[in-house]
């Protein structure tokens, strides 16, 4: 288990490696048409050092890699990885960790994120109001100001849903989420609300599981399981714990967790019938 910018360094490096060796090229050949040491090359490739957005981009040019998706997500992950970036993320960079920052880079370029739910609406299904009685519980004592911006942050974060195309978005919640009242009544009716306003969105599939189910795998562990497009190898599984994130990328941690979500969503009920639920919560 790794934090998130060594997992991104490394599967960056990787899959740079892989693209070398489908352009032809030798490291010593990448080096010498971009005037390094073979030596940089090699530390890049094994996630031994960080590299600049702007370096993977010379290094896509030089293995002649045209598709535009893939650019823009090595670059954003190179971002991630340590190596700086230009993401809407950075100008909070002094408000938030960078286990955050890297977080928010990941589902910025997914395209399909699942996530299992035990406590709290997921934060891209948020309100404000919700966001803004979770941020205060969890962080006792904010001041206003501190407070508004990582509200702020959190709603930015959900125009991933918007963008085109829009990021497929899966969600497995326990039926505890919708009964725990934060920020009392009005708030939660209408996070309720807009639950069933967002689940009924083409590309955002919310599957509810009933108190009925009992014991289930991931009762204490919340996790998300990011997808990217054109490279499977870079899929991630994020757990987050009170103080950080753990990062799980080997292959045999991804089909536990994949194999885990899809029985979640067998136990679950359907996203017709979760509606139904929530319409009924909401009415009590």
């Amino acid at each position: 288990m790794l934090h998130g910018p060594v997992v991104r360094r490394r599967k960056l490096g990787e899959e740079l490696r892989s693209l070398r060796h489908t352009s032809g090229l030798t490291s010593r050949d990448a080096a010498r048409l971009l005037g390094w040491h073979q030596s940089k090359v090699s530390r890049i490739e094994t996630g031994a050092s960080g590299v600049t957005p702007a370096d993977v981009s010379r290094l896509l040019d030089v293995y002649a890699v045209r598709d535009t998706q893939l650019r823009s997500l090595l670059e954003v992950l190179a971002g991630s990885a340590g190596g700086g970036g230009s993401g809407w993320w950075h100008a909070y960079r002094g408000l938030i960790p960078p286990q955050y920052r890297d977080f928010i880079s990941l589902e910025s370029q997914a395209s399909t994120v699942r996530t299992l739910e035990t406590s709290v609406v997921p934060g891209l299904l948020q309100t404000a109001g919700y966001a803004r009685a979770v941020t205060r519980a969890s962080l006792d004592g904010l001041p206003d100001g501190r407070l508004d911006s990582l509200v702020e942050v959190r709603l930015t974060r959900q125009r991933v849903l918007r963008a085109s195309p829009p990021l497929r978005f899966t969600a497995v919640l326990d039926e505890a989420v919708l009964h725990r009242e934060v920020g009392g009544p009005e708030v939660m009716r209408d996070q309720l609300q807009h639950l069933r306003q967002v689940a009924q969105l083409p590309h955002v599939q919310l599957q509810l599981l009933p108190f009925s189910v009992g014991g289930y795998v991931g009762l204490t562990c919340p996790f998300v399981i990011f997808s990217f497009p054109n490279i499977s190898d870079l899929d991630v599984v994020v757990l987050d714990h009170l103080t950080s994130s753990l990062y799980l990328e080997r292959k045999e941690d991804l089909e536990a967790y994949s194999s885990a979500f899809r029985s979640l969503q067998a136990h679950a009920l359907s996203p017709e019938h979760s509606l139904d639920l929530i319409t009924a919560i909401s009415r009590g």
